[in-house]
């Protein structure tokens, strides 16, 4: 009975070692454009109503993500964004989780982003909303350490809707 609970310990702890001996520590920054699709709020306006939160603004964002990758394959992390939407500035928080099903040289992603957005607009303190993108496009492996993508999506946040297009590289 000893040696059997002994080769279950072992076995265990063979399992566990060798699942985090395939997380690795990644870094993502990136930069995109914004393009503005519609308002998804219909508002009745009251007397201290400034407009809508984006006017048909089209937007530049950089972002700078910090997570751990799974087999190069998944990536999990938390990320921070700059916001400028012709004028209005802002900041985004978000967590970030991206889908690389090949490990070829070219390969497509699924990427879903949920956060918050602030902007400094036409309100007092500006507005804080939720933020939720979905976005497919292709990963460029350029070395075992890092690789370039592009993809696009939809992004909603600030009571509107967003065509992101965006450029990033990923270090391993």
């Amino acid at each position: 009975m000893k040696k059997f609970l002994s080769l279950i310990l072992f076995c265990f702890f063979w399992v566990i070692s060798d699942g985090f001996s395939q997380v690795s520590y990644s870094l993502k920054a990136e930069m995109g454009r914004l393009r503005f699709n519609t308002n998804t709020v219909d508002v009745n306006p009251g007397p201290n109503w400034k407009g809508h939160n984006l006017e048909g603004q089209n937007g530049l964002d950089i972002n700078v993500q910090n997570g751990i990758s799974y087999r190069d394959k998944l990536y999990a992390g938390v990320g921070i964004g700059y916001l400028n939407f012709e004028g209005y500035e802002g900041v985004s928080v978000f967590f970030d989780l991206e889908y690389v099903p090949l490990k070829t040289r070219l390969s497509p992603l699924a990427n879903l982003r949920i956060g918050q957005t602030h902007i400094w607009n036409q309100y007092e303190d500006g507005t804080r909303t939720a933020m939720a993108e979905f976005a497919f496009g292709m990963n460029y492996r350029i070395r075992e350490s890092f690789s370039l993508y592009a993809k696009t999506g939809i992004l909603f946040t600030q009571q509107s809707s967003l065509t992101p297009l965006q450029l990033g590289i990923r270090f391993f």
